[in-house]
């Protein structure tokens, strides 16, 4: 087994979270695709959970790491100097709070609405998406991106003056609504140059090439210049 191998499913914003750090911090890694939601997944046997992302670490003392916070600790521990959290104590807890933020309250109230519409409905063989949920899905988005506007608009990065670990769950979880063409962008140009930015980084090329079985990506989805 190589000495990293993250188990994963490429559309789960938490994936796409470890993906990019693994990248920033040049972590090497082989990939393991998987599909949580069938029976005989392999991660069953992996994490209690049954969620993604795994990464499974190969050294003198092996680990099995599960899901993103336990993934972004050890790679933030194998640094010398801080990487995906700042020095800055100030700037360490907007991190944190930002990272909170996406896991809790924009997961609850934006993905498992317009993810589970436009993205489990297919999957699981559940029907078309509603309008209504659709609906209340774009609405609560547009509350979430306002609030990233107003950060976009004030800082470097969304936690401060250094790139962290806010940016990459950020870019994880808006990348998988782009796919989907659910972003308004327009409305939202500070955050738009962020996404740039940070779309422009080594870290995201592979995440550009994924493709849901089924449905194209949004004309502007693998675009650095959109």
């Amino acid at each position: 087994m190589s000495a990293r191998v993250l188990v994963h499913f490429p559309f789960d914003p938490g994936s796409r979270t470890v993906r990019l750090a693994l990248g920033e911090a040049k972590i090497a890694f082989e990939e393991t695709v998987v599909r949580p939601w069938e029976p005989d997944c392999p991660l069953a046997d992996l994490n209690p959970s049954g969620m993604p992302p795994v990464l499974q670490v190969a050294d003198s003392r092996p680990l099995t790491l599960c899901e993103p916070a336990a993934i972004l600790g050890w790679i933030e521990d194998q640094q010398k100097t801080p990487l995906l959290l700042a020095s800055d104590p100030a700037e360490r807890a907007e991190a944190r709070r930002l990272t909170a933020w996406f896991d809790r309250r924009f997961t609850d109230e934006v993905n498992a609405v317009l993810l589970h519409e436009r993205m489990e409905k297919p999957l699981l063989r559940l029907g078309p998406p509603e309008a209504r949920a659709l609906r209340d899905g774009r609405a609560a988005l547009r509350e979430h991106l306002a609030m990233l506007e107003e950060l976009a608009a004030a800082r470097d990065w969304l936690a401060g003056r250094r790139l962290s670990q806010a940016d990459l769950v950020a870019a994880a979880h808006l990348s998988v609504l782009d796919y989907f063409g659910e972003l308004p962008w327009k409305a939202q140009p500070a955050l738009k140059l962020w996404y740039m930015k940070i779309k422009s980084r080594p870290c995201f090329r592979p995440l550009l090439t994924d493709r849901f079985q089924g449905l194209a990506a949004a004309a502007h989805y693998a675009d650095l210049d959109f």
